[in-house]
């Protein structure tokens, strides 16, 4: 491609550097700009990759390829919804919005514009799930744990839509099926939200998963096991890794297990998303996660919120 993409940052903090990192080393993009209204950050983020550092997108004179949304949730529709206006592909951060009706406004205003939205669930780009798709066929149960220390940097919402919803969407994504019941506890500890969680989810499909997610744990743990007829498949999400655990059936009915250990990519899953949302922009693809799984995604972490905050009001009044 003889001409480089103009790409924008809108929000540089802890993740959005790195979006910027990702975008100022990428051969077919040239980084043009950060916008955060934190003027050290900007300050650092385009000096360190020589872009201009803008306090706010009214600023942005600059012609705009695509760009990124990593601000607070509370303010991605709004922002994501002026990119769109502009006719800018925009990739926001997970989750799509604060409400799934923001979210649903966002998937209508793409359409309407013609421009592409893509979702930050960035697990979907993790190499042990993208290896994982070639071994699964039908799970029926599903076990995670998504861990951690707590984040000062989150405090406008509760763990499910911190954590939670990114393995929401992958198991949606890989179940396939809809949902009969959903049964969630959690509780605040550190901030006026949940910051731990669990949900038991019961596909009609029969399958159920078990989802616990935790900021208040030391260790960062992201870990997510998958059983199916004859076979045991455990992600780790960190490392990353994946292992598979296959039932054989031996000589004189003896049953054997059989393991085996994927070699995965050491590419950074945040460099394939950014990949892959250039390449949508490029060929004018479908995202691999569109506007509409986000806010599938948010639909389903709202009612498990919903859910958790009824039960941790009862538990808390007693």
């Amino acid at each position: 491609m003889a001409d480089k993409l103009n790409a924008v940052v809108v929000g540089v903090g802890a993740l959005g550097r790195h979006h910027a990192r990702v975008y100022a080393q990428h051969e077919k993009v040239r980084l043009v700009a950060v916008i955060d209204i934190d003027e050290q950050a900007r300050h650092e983020q385009s000096t360190r990759w020589n872009c201009l550092g803008l306090a706010s997108l009214e600023d942005l004179r600059e012609p705009a390829d695509l760009a990124s949304v990593v601000v607070p949730t509370v303010s991605h529709a709004e922002v994501a919804l002026r990119l769109i206006e502009r006719g800018i592909p925009v990739l926001v951060e997970k989750p799509i919005a604060l409400t799934v009706e923001e979210g649903q406004r966002l998937v209508e205003a793409a359409v309407r514009c013609n421009v592409p939205i893509q979702v930050g669930h960035i697990e979907r780009f993790n190499p042990a799930v993208i290896e994982l798709g070639r071994h699964l066929q039908t799970p029926l149960f599903i076990e995670s744990h998504r861990l951690g220390p707590p984040t000062p940097r989150v405090q406008d919402i509760g763990v499910v839509l911190d954590l939670m919803i990114h393995d929401l969407d992958l198991i949606l994504n890989l179940v396939r099926s809809e949902i009969e019941s959903i049964d969630a506890a959690g509780v605040p500890i550190l901030t006026p939200h949940e910051d731990i969680a669990n949900a038991r989810l019961r596909f009609r499909s029969g399958c159920i998963a078990n989802v616990t997610v935790s900021r208040v744990t030391p260790e960062r743990q992201r870990k997510i096991r998958f059983f199916q007829k004859d076979t045991y498949l455990s992600l780790d999400l960190l490392k990353p890794d994946l292992q598979i655990y296959r039932k054989v059936n031996g000589p004189g009915g003896a049953v054997n297990i059989e393991y085996e250990h994927p070699v995965l990519t050491n590419r950074e899953p945040l460099a394939l998303e950014i990949d892959s949302f250039i390449d949508c922009v490029v060929h004018h693809k479908t995202p691999l996660v569109t506007g509409q799984d986000g806010v599938r995604a948010l639909e389903l972490a709202q009612k498990i919120t919903d859910q958790v905050t009824t039960v941790s009001s009862r538990i808390l009044a007693e």
